[in-house]
């Protein structure tokens, strides 16, 4: 058996179900990389610190860190440099171990979800809409921010949810208007709408579809499809799923952690493909 000599893995809590170390692992293997191995560990707000302080970085061969709820944004003061993008949204879901034992953040959801788009044609829009405002609502309005000529609604459940966004629109430079979330079916008739909510949410907007739907991208990858993606697809919409995304900002942790590009898209797509079916 070949030995381990370089290291990454993915922390939060649950994280039983993360795909990552499938799409990682998929990586290596197309690229040849037999001593390197991706895992995973259950890691919650409070163990961070001492996970991090734990790791023998060099001895070890760890690259790097893809980090999933609830750690995006309790690690930034636990590393010593973050970029402008991960700053821009407050979450940091990439840490890479420097050669000099530095920690680096970044984010690599935003450049994913701008990827997953960009992959099916769509590069520009002129509005669209974000469903939710939590955290993962952030990354999607800064991924919008550079592709959306014009305004972004968010639909959401309070008063502060909507402050929430629009103050995070002011730091992106990008127009966002708000609206309750008992009008969210109007979104579907925009050129692009992202969902972030839980599963279930808005299953009962698959009713609301109109017959020429915008693309339809909802950041769940389990279950799959939703009923409202099944309905966009049906009505001819274009329909982008979280495996989508995982897989695009897999790619870049990839390329990040490794020094190495191109990462291998479409065995990593492949491998989560076969994980998602015997799942």
């Amino acid at each position: 058996m070949t030995r381990v000599r370089h290291r990454a893995a993915v922390l939060g809590s649950p994280i039983a179900h993360s795909l990552s170390p499938v799409l990682h692992n998929a990586a290596y293997a197309a690229l040849g990389l037999d001593d390197w191995h991706y895992g995973r560990h259950e890691v919650d707000e409070a163990a961070l610190p001492g996970f991090l302080g734990s790791l023998d970085v060099a001895g070890e061969g760890w690259a790097g860190l893809s980090l999933t709820m609830p750690l995006k944004r309790a690690v930034i003061p636990l590393l010593d440099e973050v970029s402008a993008t991960a700053l821009a949204v407050d979450a940091v879901n990439t840490v890479v171990f420097t050669a000099d034992g530095r920690r680096t953040g970044d984010n690599t959801d935003i450049p994913g979800l701008v990827a997953a788009l960009a992959e099916r044609g769509i590069e520009k829009v002129d509005s669209a809409a974000v469903l939710g405002a939590g955290a993962t609502a952030s990354s999607a309005l800064a991924a919008l921010s550079r592709i959306c000529t014009g305004e972004v609604t968010a639909y959401v459940r309070s008063p502060e949810r909507a402050a929430q966004m629009h103050a995070l629109g002011d730091r992106l430079g990008v127009a966002v208007r708000t609206a309750p979330w008992e009008r969210a079916a109007e979104a579907l008739a925009l050129p692009l709408t992202v969902s972030t909510t839980t599963a279930g949410a808005n299953d009962h907007l698959a009713d609301a579809v109109p017959d020429r739907p915008g693309a339809y991208f909802d950041v769940l990858y389990h279950p799959w499809p939703t009923p409202l993606a099944a309905a966009c697809a049906a009505r001819g919409g274009a329909v982008l799923g979280g495996l989508d995304l995982l897989v695009h900002q897999a790619v870049l942790q990839c390329e990040l952690f490794t020094g190495m590009r191109p990462a291998p898209l479409a065995a990593m797509r492949a491998a989560g493909e076969a994980a998602l079916r015997v799942g």
